[in-house]
C-alpha cells in the first residue's frame, strides 16, 4: 500500500486526489498538510483522511507517508520536491514542474539520483483519448505533419489572494494555461521546437494575461499555440488543437479534460470520422500511473515526459515575447 501526503488545501486536491484516490488499488491518502492547520483538518474531515501534519516539513518526515502530492504555487514546487525526495518519498508535482529550466534540472536530478519517481501533473497525457490521437498520428493517416495549432483559454477574475495573478507566485497565463498548449505539440509532434516569435500581454498585476507563441519544429513543421486568462473571455472553458498534415487534418475539441466532453475529428482525402472517448476522468489515469509507476509496472509516458525541456521552452518564449497593452 502508497500512504500518500497531500502537500497545500488547494482546490485542485479534489479532482487530482480525492476524487480518484478510492478507485486506485494499493493506494491511500493518509495525510494533509496546509499553511493553515484548520483548514487541513476541514478537508481531511471532508474526505476522510485520517491525519494532519502541522506543516510541510512534519508532513514530509512523517516515516508512515511513502509519496507526497505537491498541489502548492509553482513557486514553492523546487524547495518541497527536493525535500520530499531527500526524505525518501516519491512524488507527483503539480504543472508547471518549476519557476524555470534550472530549477526542473535540479528537481530531475535529485531524481535521478535517488531513484525515487518524480512525475509532473500533466493528467490530460493520461487518458485513452490523448492515447488515441498519438495512435492517429504515429498511424500515418494525417501523411507528413504540416502545421500545429492549439488554444487554452479560461477566464480568471482578479482578486489579491489568486496566486495566478502573482508572478513571485508563478502566475500568468503561460505558466497556468499555456504549459498545456505546448506540452501537446511536444507530445504530438515529438521533438522540440525553436521559438520563432512571441508576444505577452500585461496585467496591471505583473503577471501575462495573455500569451501567443510561433514555433519551428523544423522539417517544415509550424506550430501555433495561445492562451488568455483574462476576465471578459466569452467561454468558460476554451481548449482545443489541430493538427494539419499532407494528406488530412485533425481536430480535437477539449483534449485538457474530455470527462466533460470531447470532440476527435479527423479529415483524409477519403473520409471524414467524428468520436468520442468517454473512459473515465485524466486524474484517474494520472493517479493510476503514477501507482504503476511507484510500483515498477509501468515506464515513464514519453515524449514530452522531460520537464526540464518543457520549462526551458517557456523561458525561451518570455525572453522572446514582445509585451502587447492589454
Amino acid at each position: 500500500m502508497i500512504h500518500l501526503g497531500i502537500l497545500g488545501a488547494a482546490k485542485i486536491a479534489k479532482a487530482a486526489i480525492f476524487e480518484p484516490a478510492p478507485g486506485q488499488n494499493g493506494l491511500s491518502v493518509h495525510s494533509i498538510a496546509s499553511r493553515s492547520r484548520s483548514r487541513a483538518e476541514a478537508m481531511a474531515e471532508e474526505w476522510g483522511v485520517p491525519n494532519t501534519a502541522a506543516d510541510y516539513a512534519e508532513l514530509i518526515s512523517d516515516p508512515d507517508v511513502d509519496a507526497i502530492y505537491i498541489g502548492l504555487p509553482p513557486s514553492e514546487h523546487r524547495e518541497w520536491t527536493l525535500a520530499a525526495l531527500a526524505a525518501g518519498k516519491h512524488v507527483l508535482c503539480e504543472k508547471p514542474f518549476a519557476m524555470n529550466a534550472a530549477e526542473a534540472a535540479e528537481m530531475e536530478e535529485a531524481a535521478r539520483v535517488s531513484g525515487l519517481v518524480l512525475m509532473e501533473a500533466f493528467h490530460y497525457r493520461f487518458h485513452p483519448l490523448f492515447q488515441k490521437l498519438i495512435e492517429i498520428v504515429e498511424g500515418g493517416a494525417l501523411g507528413r505533419i504540416q502545421s500545429f495549432h492549439a488554444q487554452f483559454n479560461v477566464p480568471i477574475p482578479y482578486s489579491d489572494s489568486e496566486f495566478r495573478y502573482d508572478p513571485d507566485l508563478g502566475g500568468g497565463a503561460l505558466m497556468d494555461l499555456g504549459c498545456y498548449p505546448i506540452h501537446w505539440a511536444r507530445t504530438l509532434i515529438g521533438r522540440e521546437p525553436r521559438v520563432s516569435a512571441a508576444t505577452i500581454g500585461l496585467h496591471a498585476s505583473g503577471v501575462d494575461e495573455f500569451f501567443e507563441a510561433s514555433l519551428d519544429f523544423g522539417d517544415g513543421v509550424t506550430g501555433f499555440v495561445t492562451s488568455s486568462m483574462q476576465e471578459d473571455l466569452p467561454r468558460v472553458l476554451d481548449a482545443g488543437l489541430r493538427l494539419t498534415g499532407e494528406r488530412g487534418e485533425l481536430i480535437v475539441d477539449n483534449p485538457l479534460a474530455p470527462q466533460l466532453s470531447n470532440r476527435v475529428i479527423v479529415k483524409t482525402e477519403d473520409d471524414e470520422t467524428e468520436t468520442s472517448i468517454d473512459e473515465g476522468t485524466t486524474y484517474e489515469h494520472q493517479l493510476r500511473h503514477f501507482v504503476d509507476l511507484v510500483n515498477g509496472r509501468v515506464d515513464p509516458l514519453l515524449p514530452a515526459g522531460d520537464p526540464t525541456a518543457q520549462m526551458n521552452l517557456m523561458d525561451v518564449i518570455r525572453e522572446k515575447a514582445a509585451v502587447r497593452d492589454v
